[in-house]
Order: structure tokens, then C-alpha cells, then sequence
């Protein structure tokens, strides 16, 4: 009789195991399909050469740009001090007429070294960035890799992304529990492989993106590219210890070093031209 139990207890568990593999199986290939049928609905493709999933229009994204801005001007307290603004606004102009656009800038008072640029031609930059970027040219890194976000429609990207996944576990689970699949440790473990799979992975990429984008726009107007290396150097000192990579939205300082300097050959070049064609910012 026992012989026959260990037997019964085993093949229970190999039928167990055998099951939750068939369930799995079939929510990996909803998800699957999901986001391929996204995919296709919103195909579009990054100045990169970069394939992007975009779900929503320009209008849509400008106007949630300029609440964003809106509220956060109300919110915080926007630097006075006119010497500052004016060199601000000194950089950003000479980086944003390479793109052309009505573009507003803001010096906010706040010590995160911290910058961002929305949709709809929004650019902030808080006080505490200026005692990070230690001239104009490191600033102009900043303020570029900002403006890179928008240029690759990376805002619309990442809420397209969120909005897919969130529509696609939301489907699983609906399929799954009138199936009996639906346990909660599953679902659990189905939303972490999202997050870390889907959504910080591309994040990572994105982030990546306006780094090379805003090396080369920086180049174009005339700043120092080199100086973009110095700037994560200093983001480095400034910002102390980091998460792991692959649990960040934001590639390891030392990843967007090594990336900066392989592509400075060709900032040099694009810096070159400008210079050759009389831009030379004097932001002070």
C-alpha cells in the first residue's frame, strides 16, 4: 500500500506540474498576442531607427505636456534670479533652434539635480543641476538629453507600453480565472515579468537613445561633446550609490560613459561643422 501511495503522490505531482506549465504556456501566448495586435495598431519608429509602439497622437501629448508644466510652475518656486535664467535660457535656445519650435524654459528652485523637457515645447531645469553641470557645455548635455526624450516621442512610448501591458494582464486574468488559472501568486509573478522584462528594459533603451540623440544635437549647436563624459562623472559623485542595472530605469553611469565615448567620433565631427559654421555659445 504504500509502494502505491509514493506512485499516486508522484504522478499527482508530475500531472501538477504538467498543468501549471499548460497554464503558463497559454498566458505567455495571450500576452503575446496582445502585444503584437498593439504593435501593429502603432507601429511607428524612433530617430534611432528604433521600432516604438505609439498609441496616442501629438495633440493628445502636447496638451498633457502643457498641464504637467502648468501645475508643476504653480506648484514650485520658479528661480528669480535673473543672471541664472538667462544663462538657462542662453543654452537652451542655442540647443532647440537645431529642432526648431516654441520651446518655454524654467530655472525651478529645488536642489535634486534634476532636469526635464515635455511635450508641447516645455524645458525645466532645477537650481540644483547648476551646481552639478559645472559650465555650459555640460548643461547643454543635460538640457539636450531632455529634448531627446521629446524629439523620439519617449513619453508616448512609455504610457503606450504601460497602457498595452496593463490592458494585456488585465485580459490574462479575466481568460485565466474562468479557466481556474487565476491564482494570485500566478498573476503576481506574470506582473513582475512585465515590469522587469517589458517596461524597465525599455525604459533603459529609451534613456540610451536620448543619451546618442542628445550627444549629436549638443554637437550640432556647437557645444563641447567631451563634456557629456564629465558631466556623468560628476552624476556619478552627486548621486551616490545606484540600483543593479537590470532593476533600473536608467542605464549604470558607467554604461553611459562607455556609450558616450564610443560615439564621440562622430559628435567631434558634427562639433567640428559647427564651429566651422560660426556656432560657438557663449552661455556665462
Amino acid at each position: 500500500m504504500r509502494a502505491v501511495g509514493i506512485l499516486a503522490s508522484s504522478q499527482t505531482g508530475k500531472a501538477l506540474t504538467t498543468e501549471f506549465n499548460i497554464k503558463v504556456n497559454i498566458m505567455n501566448k495571450i500576452l503575446l498576442l496582445i502585444i503584437c495586435l498593439s504593435a501593429l495598431s502603432g507601429c511607428a519608429t524612433s530617430p534611432m531607427g528604433r521600432s516604438q509602439l505609439i498609441m496616442m497622437s501629438d495633440s493628445e501629448m502636447d496638451a498633457m505636456g502643457n498641464k504637467a508644466f502648468l501645475t508643476l510652475v504653480q506648484k514650485t518656486p520658479v528661480v528669480q534670479d535673473r543672471q541664472a535664467n538667462a544663462y538657462v535660457d542662453c543654452v537652451a535656445s542655442a540647443l532647440t533652434r537645431e529642432v526648431g519650435g516654441q520651446w518655454e524654459v524654467a530655472v525651478f528652485q529645488d536642489k535634486d539635480a534634476n532636469a526635464f523637457a515635455l511635450p508641447g515645447g516645455k524645458i525645466g531645469v532645477n537650481s540644483g543641476m547648476l551646481g552639478v553641470a559645472a559650465n555650459q557645455d555640460q548643461l547643454a548635455a543635460v538640457i539636450s538629453h531632455e529634448v531627446s526624450h521629446v524629439l523620439a516621442k519617449h513619453s508616448n512610448e512609455r504610457m503606450s507600453q504601460q497602457s498595452a501591458t496593463k490592458i494585456g494582464l488585465g485580459l490574462i486574468q479575466a481568460v485565466a480565472s474562468t479557466k481556474g488559472y487565476g491564482s494570485s501568486a500566478m498573476m503576481g509573478a506574470l506582473g513582475l515579468g512585465a515590469q522587469y522584462g517589458i517596461l524597465l528594459p525599455y525604459s533603459r533603451i529609451q534613456e540610451s537613445e536620448a543619451d546618442l540623440m542628445g550627444l549629436d544635437l549638443m554637437a550640432k549647436a556647437g557645444f563641447n561633446p567631451q563634456e557629456s563624459v564629465n558631466l556623468w562623472i560628476n552624476m556619478g559623485k552627486a548621486g551616490g550609490n545606484q540600483p543593479a542595472e537590470f532593476l533600473s530605469t536608467h542605464p549604470s553611469h558607467d554604461t553611459r560613459i562607455q556609450d558616450l565615448q564610443n560615439r564621440m567620433p562622430q559628435a567631434m565631427e558634427l562639433s567640428n561643422k559647427a564651429h566651422a559654421a560660426g556656432k560657438n555659445p557663449q552661455c556665462q
